[in-house]
């Protein structure tokens, strides 16, 4: 993150302690990637078998502001070429939460696939995440779309629903 801390109208700053040598702090490949990449940190190889999921350590810790979150997102490339992606993508790493980030992957291929210590496994993408008053109601306040869900605003094209 920016090297001046806190500053207004700037990025926060996310400390991040590593518990093992062997962990390597999340960085971004390119200078437009909204993600940060994450690499395993691993004693042994890991190999998750078709249709299991496994949790991946990192061997960091991260301190992440209050009012804002990391999301933890899969690697497209990971997915594409492997069929291994992150299992409750995006996950949430909340701001009070100081334990071992792990990485919650899972094999919808067809193939073992082994993970390597140092191998890119996630992204993270910090967001704001500021916490609402939640407040009872009588009814729901009436909009055009109403209770509408699922495909209600139709799929694209001609197929579209149309606005109101």
């Amino acid at each position: 993150m920016n090297a001046g801390g806190n500053l207004p109208g700037g990025p926060p700053t996310v400390k991040v302690y590593r518990k093992s040598g062997n962990a390597v702090l999340p960085c971004y490949a390119s200078a437009g990637a909204a993600g940060a990449d994450v690499q395993a940190a691993l004693t042994e190889d890991i190999t998750i078998q078709p249709g299991a999921r496994v949790k991946i350590p990192t061997a960091l810790v991260l301190e992440i502001p209050p009012d804002w979150e990391a999301q933890v997102r899969p690697r497209s490339g990971l997915a594409l070429r492997h069929g291994v992606t992150v299992l409750n993508a995006p996950g949430t790493i909340d701001s009070d939460y100081r334990g071992e980030l792990e990485i919650l992957l899972v094999n919808l291929g067809s193939e073992p696939y082994t993970v390597h210590s140092g191998e890119r496994i996630a992204q993270l993408v910090f967001a704001p995440a500021p916490q609402v008053c939640l407040e009872e109601t009588e009814k729901p306040s009436e909009t055009g779309r109403g209770g509408g869900g699922f495909g209600s605003t139709g799929m694209a094209g001609k197929d579209a629903a149309p606005a109101l």
